[in-house]
């Protein structure tokens, strides 16, 4: 009867979903000018792509300072998104500086906020979850 119990405590701590790795891949191309993101669902990136003004807030760029602990006080780049072939191309207004670091904010809207989560402390009202993903 022990055994029992314990092997099914052993399961249901075993069958815990993971924190899944960000599904967005970024590349450079153009030689370095222009940054392609791949990994987001076509019919949601198209949905969006309706209202090009909701790019640059979904998915900033932003260049790294030298004091990383102030990445959220940094200035989103200007540029251009722009849809292609399943994947959002962004161009900034000023060329990317070779041996400069930049990173792009990837706001995880949907993950962290079930009540168990705002119950365990993990999340926060009012805080979205995001993964900085440096290129």
């Amino acid at each position: 009867m022990k055994g029992s119990a314990w092997l099914l405590v052993i399961i249901c701590f075993g069958c815990t979903p993971k924190p899944m790795a960000p599904a967005v891949h970024i590349s450079l191309i153009n030689n370095g000018q222009s940054v392609r993101f791949r990994g987001l669902d076509y019919a949601i990136i198209s949905e969006i792509d309706r209202d090009s003004a909701s790019w640059q807030s979904l998915l900033p760029v932003y260049r790294m300072p030298a004091d990383t602990e102030l990445k959220s006080y940094q200035p989103a780049q200007p540029g251009r998104y722009v849809l292609k072939d399943s994947a959002i191309v962004f161009t900034p207004d000023t060329p990317f500086l070779k041996g400069r670091t930049y990173f792009m904010r990837y706001y995880q809207f949907g993950e962290g906020n079930t009540p168990l989560d705002y119950i365990r402390g993990r999340s926060r009202l009012g805080n979205v979850r995001y993964v900085d993903l440096v290129f």
